[in-house]
């Protein structure tokens, strides 16, 4: 008797078997946070296996693993041509060669062009060859990738495994932040990079910050990609510094291993570097409002003028430190 559905690969069964098993654990866990959405039906459950089994196979040969640095990473093929999206951290810089293994286990390979290293967005191209890459299409609706809409995280956990395949969780929004989305999608080392879907099958976030024993991970979304695009094409490295309402800070900072807010770069001459702010200063407090990520850190800084005055509290090499910054005028040249 013939079967009732089309048999599936082994790759695609076993993609199947983890999310139902994450997916179950994750709405088991719903209702421990005050923030998280109901505990989801049988009907919706099926609904969303279903809508999943039939983008699967639309968006999966677009997936790639990324070999950079002695680490693996994955990302994201985004044009006929082989533009690649992945995370800042991924390359480092750019013109960096990358060796990327394509879904079907063939490998190539990538240079990195321009990243945004205070939101870890980074563009990539694939060596051309005879013919298209495939590709996915990227969500240019920003603003639609709402906490409680539903999304899958496609990567590859620990490096490329051919008789495993990509590796697919569901999940939902948390949180929408000017540069990133926070969802409660389970990652591990190796889904850096790696795209984000929304149920159109459209690229609305990128793997950046992946913490084990935590409830919900960071995505880079969209608008770093969109508001950088031509930027990144020329292999220009972005940096988003603190900046008030005509303020100037002159700071670019990341989140740490340790989940803390850290100083990547102090410009020389800025305000910061004046006051004896240091690459590698944790940022624990602004005028005695704790810091906890970038974007808090960002909008704390914008909502000064140029003239007024900043009290930061800092931590390095074990050591706290407090310090007040004197805002300036924004350089012509120092960009957004």
């Amino acid at each position: 008797m013939p079967p009732l559905r089309p048999p599936f690969s082994r790759r695609a069964a076993t993609i199947f078997v983890v999310l139902q098993a994450i997916a179950s654990g994750v709405f088991a866990a719903g209702g421990a946070d005050k923030n998280a959405a109901p505990k989801a039906d049988i009907a919706t459950l099926l609904r969303i296996q279903n809508d999943v089994q039939k983008l699967l196979p639309q968006v999966r040969p677009a997936l790639v693993a990324i070999q950079s640095g002695g680490g693996t990473a994955s990302g994201v093929i985004i044009s006929a041509d082989g533009l690649l999206l992945t995370a800042a951290h991924v390359p480092g810089d750019p013109g960096k060669e990358m060796r990327v293994i394509l879904d079907d286990g063939s490998i190539t390979t990538a240079k990195s062009l321009g990243l945004d290293k205070t939101t870890d967005a980074a563009l990539a191209r694939l060596k051309s060859r005879g013919k298209p890459w495939p590709f996915v299409n990227l969500s240019r609706e920003v603003v639609k990738a709402q906490p409680g809409e539903w999304c899958f995280a496609l990567g590859h956990p620990g490096g490329f495994d051919k008789a495993r395949g990509a590796v697919l969780r569901v999940g939902k929004i948390i949180k929408q932040t000017a540069n990133s989305l926070h969802t409660d999608c389970v990652l591990m080392g190796g889904d850096s990079g790696g795209p984000l879907f929304n149920f159109n099958g459209e690229v609305i976030g990128i793997h950046s910050q992946i913490w084990e024993n935590r409830d919900q991970n960071v995505h880079v979304s969209m608008a770093p990609f969109l508001r950088s695009w031509d930027a990144m094409q020329k292999s220009q490295v972005i940096k988003v510094w603190g900046v008030g309402a005509g303020g100037y800070l002159g700071v670019a900072t990341v989140m740490n291993d340790d989940v803390e807010l850290e100083v990547a770069d102090v410009i020389e001459s800025s305000p910061a570097q004046k006051a004896g702010v240091r690459a590698g200063d944790v940022i624990l407090s602004v005028n005695g409002d704790s810091m906890t990520d970038q974007q808090q850190f960002s909008a704390t800084v914008r909502a000064r003028a140029a003239g007024d005055t900043l009290k930061l509290k800092l931590r390095s090499n074990g050591k706290e430190r407090e310090i007040s910054v004197k805002l300036a005028q924004k350089p012509q040249d120092e960009g957004e």
